[in-house]
């Protein structure tokens, strides 16, 4: 063999190894991810993941969850990511990230929801633009996160619209690349949810649809199946004082808007709008809601976001009902 040969062999060599030494390390990183998994300790503390809108968000603020440790998540997803990595035992999404959660394998309980929240979440677009209905859109570019509560709420559009997925151009951006993609007109709507939703009701920003009547947009409330066994009294504990501060904020709009607005980091003003159409009482999970909660699975599998058809009635836990009444 020739030395050039000799060198291509060796370089060839020194990549594999540096292959097999990057999934070496990628595997200790997963299994630190998993392996140090705490949901099913009953005398760890409860480890809860919010977002930036929602009724944990304001428990939070309120400081109502002593000993319970705290996760911010951008997105539903995201925070679906957390429990099947098993870093987080509880946390709060929209209607969509449990059935792409469930697609996807991940292991969860819904153990609560909320009352419907319709108008929290909407299609944005310029003024200027002319559109004056979601039809209008067929051959635009519109941005939405993928696998959130707004993904629901886009099927939903295009069904009463007779209208399919291929009749848009549909860029899958997060809530922070969202904004300024429509803010700069790369996209020419915006399907979003409060506390981003009211944020960018700016002059010349109009709501060309929201969810009513064609979404529930609940609230859900996922745990991890370990936690739900070994960590029940603390997540009753959690629900029962996630209610009682939900309630409250309901009775207090104004002093719950001076507490959440710098948890969620927008100024007073916003808070209070947004609040005002999305925070609500939150919900025993019922069959009822277990079969809507289906009928959103069956809607995703129909058109193919997701590959199979799936049980999510299945994951719907009843235990913690007693709860809300």
């Amino acid at each position: 063999m020739d030395r050039s040969a000799n060198r291509r062999n060796g370089r060839a060599q020194r990549r594999l190894a540096a292959v097999g030494a990057l999934l070496i390390a990628a595997a200790g990183v997963l299994t630190g991810c998993g392996g140090d998994d705490a949901s099913g300790d009953p005398a760890a503390p409860l480890r809860v993941g919010y977002q930036r809108y929602g009724s944990l968000s304001l428990l939070k603020a309120r400081n109502a969850a002593p000993g319970v440790t705290w996760s911010l998540f951008e997105s539903g997803p995201a925070l679906t990511e957390a429990l099947k990595a098993g870093s987080i035992d509880i946390g709060e999404t929209g209607e969509a990230p449990p059935i792409f959660a469930a697609a996807g394998k991940i292991q969860f309980k819904v153990v609560a929801s909320s009352d419907e929240v319709p108008q929290g979440e909407a299609v944005l677009v310029k003024e200027s633009s002319g559109f004056k209905t979601f039809a209008d859109l067929k051959g635009r570019t519109v941005a939405l996160n993928k696998g959130s509560n707004v993904h629901w709420l886009l099927v939903k559009l295009l069904q009463v619209n007779n209208m399919t997925l291929r009749d848009l151009t549909v860029k899958y951006l997060k809530p922070a690349e969202g904004r300024p993609a429509f803010d700069s007109g790369q996209v020419d709507a915006w399907i979003i949810w409060d506390p981003y939703f009211a944020l960018a009701e700016q002059p010349g920003v109009k709501v060309l649809a929201d969810a009513t009547g064609l979404a529930s947009n609940r609230e859900y409330i996922l745990a991890a199946p370990a936690a739900v066994e070994k960590k029940a009294d603390q997540v009753r504990d959690l629900l029962t004082q996630l209610d009682t501060t939900t309630d409250w904020g309901i009775a207090n709009p104004d002093e719950r808007a001076r507490v959440l607005a710098p948890e969620l980091k927008i100024p007073e003003d916003v808070a209070k709008r947004s609040l005002a159409r999305s925070a609500k009482p939150l919900a025993p999970i019922t069959p009822a809601i277990g079969e809507e909660l289906q009928a959103v699975a069956d809607g995703f599998a129909e058109i193919e976001l997701i590959p199979e058809p799936i049980d999510i009635k299945a994951r719907i836990d009843t235990q913690f009902t007693g709860v809300f009444t």
